[in-house]
This record gives C-alpha cells, structure tokens and sequence, in this order.
C-alpha cells in the first residue's frame, strides 16, 4: 500500500495547494525603510498584491536564519511574520511611503484602486491588537483619489491606478505616478492636484523626488526615466537605459528607481530580470548586481546604504551598501 486514505480531507488538501499556489504568485511591489533617529533603520514596509501593507524588522529576519546558511537557494527562504498589517487597497498595493516625521508621521500606501491613504505611523507601531485580527483596525486620516478623464458623449474613464508615490515635506506634497501616463502632484492639506506631468507615452511604474532641486524622476513603460522641473511641470531630460550596450536588448520597462541621499545617482531595477543597475544622474552605468527576486518591483535605500529589494513570489532581498546579502524573507500572508 501507498499509503493510508482513511483520514483524507480533500477540502484540506485543496485549501493548502490554493494557499502555496498563492505564496509563490504573492508579489511584493515596494519597500519603504521606516523612520529612525539610527541612520540604519530596522523596519522595513512593504506594499504587497494583495492589497497589505506590512511592517517587518530586518534583525529579526536575520537572527532566525541557521548559521553557517547565506540564505541564497530558493529552497531557504526565510517565511517572515509581520509586526504590523494593515489591508490598504482593494486590489493590489503598488507602494508605500513615509510622510514627515516624530509623532506627525504619516505612513502613505497608493494601489490599484486609484487612491492615496494615510494612517499616523504611531498608531500602528503602538496597536496592542494580534496580529491575526489586524487589517481594518485603524482608520486612515487621508485618502485621495486619482481623477477620471472625459471622453465623448459624457463617457468617463475607469480611474487610473496608482502605481507610485514620492514625498516633499517642504512642499506639503505628495507625488504619484498613474496608469494614465501622467505623474501628479498633490497637496496633502488640501487633497487637491496642484500640478500635472505630461510626457511619458507608456503608464508609470515608479517615481522619486529630488526636492534639492525641486525636481522629480519617472521610469515608465515606455522604458525611460525622465527627470522633471517642478516648478514648469517642462521634462528636462530623458534617461534611456536601452542605449547602454551592457542592457541594450535585455529591458522591457523602468520598473522601479530611487536616489542616493545626496540625490547625484540613481539605483534602477530595469524590466523583468533579477539585476539591479546603478546609474549617474546623467544616465551612465555604474554598477550591476544580482538580486534574489527574478523580477524586481522595488528597490528601496536606506541612508546607511542598505538596499532592500521586492519582487515576485512575495520576496525581500536585503543587500548591504558592499553588495552582499544580509538577509531574503518572503511575505508571509496574515
């Protein structure tokens, strides 16, 4: 005999191959590093398909991994509790980010439903709620949607879904890049568009701000990144990674971007390939490394350097600002 069958419960059996179905099609499509007086940050957010928003302490993940295992192969992956979970978005949350700092922190989230949300940081980080029954357990304090467009005969569009967001506290902005090809910049008093980019032929996957010299960066379908005046709403220069030999051939799209503190180059996770590319500001390829997702979705840099990285199959790779990895946890889904 094969085996004993007295016992089996095919509702069981089907409800488990559902759920591993679901952990390797998870996607996690941003990373934020969260607010801290220590430039090294221990929380990291992350913006997942199923609409989460999750919390996750990087020593935590580290301190459980066997010793002596780089946690490299696929098969030892890390499965990472969250410490805080909020269900953000109906459908797919695309992003998250933070919003000021101290006690007026904002923890801001945007998805696939076309709307921006906000929930203070320190009513998630001190909730006593378990885990288990945490999703809807705090309200948000703002929420904006993106706008629809009118065609002929009175007919309106579906509302574009949000794919990024960036943030100028000095502004009191917040900035988005939607599935209408157009990034917009929103006041966070008011909930109002303040301004509109136009330029991109393709819908947005990322963008970040230089609020240096108030301007921000696009990357797109269209597959550029385009560097925009805040001031005119004008494009002032367009970053084709495409015309690089080492990448030529090898892109499908910008899939995601973000600047070093000083704002003088950019890290991008260029199409479906599990490589990060480091360019100047000015376009040019600095460096390539391998990362653990074989699609990235995000990338996100911590002022100490550290990198984390978020993509298909629900998985966070944490590489170190000398490109080694500290740590790969995947999702695990509450």
């Amino acid at each position: 005999m094969c085996g004993d069958a007295t016992n089996w419960n095919e509702d069981e059996y089907r409800e488990r191959i559902l759920k591993e179905r679901e952990v390797h099609t998870r996607n996690v499509f941003r990373t934020a590093w969260a607010p801290s007086v220590n430039p090294s940050s221990d929380t990291i957010v992350v913006a997942s398909s199923d609409g989460s928003v999750a919390s996750y302490s990087i020593s935590s993940c580290i301190s459980k991994l066997p010793v002596g295992v780089g946690n490299t192969s696929g098969q030892r992956y890390l499965v990472a509790e969250p410490n805080g979970f909020l269900q953000g978005h109906e459908g797919p949350a695309y992003d998250a980010k933070f919003y000021l700092n101290g006690k007026d922190t904002l923890l801001l989230s945007c998805g696939d439903d076309g709307r921006i949300r906000g929930w203070r940081w320190e009513e998630i980080i001190r909730s006593d709620v378990p885990i288990s029954l945490q999703g809807n357990h705090i309200d948000s304090v703002l929420d904006m949607v993106n706008p629809q467009h009118k065609g002929p005969w009175g007919a309106v569009s579906p509302v574009p879904e949000i794919n990024a967001i960036a943030v100028d506290t000095r502004g009191g902005s917040v900035f988005s890049a939607a599935g209408d090809s157009c990034a917009y910049c929103w006041d966070v008093e008011t909930g109002k568009i303040k301004m509109v980019f136009r330029g991109h032929s393709d819908y947005l996957h990322c963008i970040v701000a230089r609020n240096s010299t108030d301007q921000i960066v696009t990357g797109s379908e269209d597959r550029t990144a385009r560097l925009w005046d805040c001031r005119s709403g004008k494009c002032i220069q367009v970053i084709d990674p495409e015309k690089d030999n080492k990448s030529k051939g090898l892109s499908s799209f910008v899939g995601c971007l973000t600047l070093d503190a000083s704002e003088s180059w950019l890290i991008l996770a260029v199409g479906a390939e599990p490589l990060l590319h480091r360019f100047d500001i000015n376009g040019k390829t600095l460096s390539e490394i391998q990362c653990a997702p074989q699609s990235a979705f995000s990338v996100s840099l911590n002022p100490s350097g550290v990198v984390a990285v978020g993509g298909y199959g629900g998985l966070v790779d944490v590489i170190s600002q000398f490109g080694s990895h500290l740590c790969t946890f995947r999702c695990r889904r509450i």
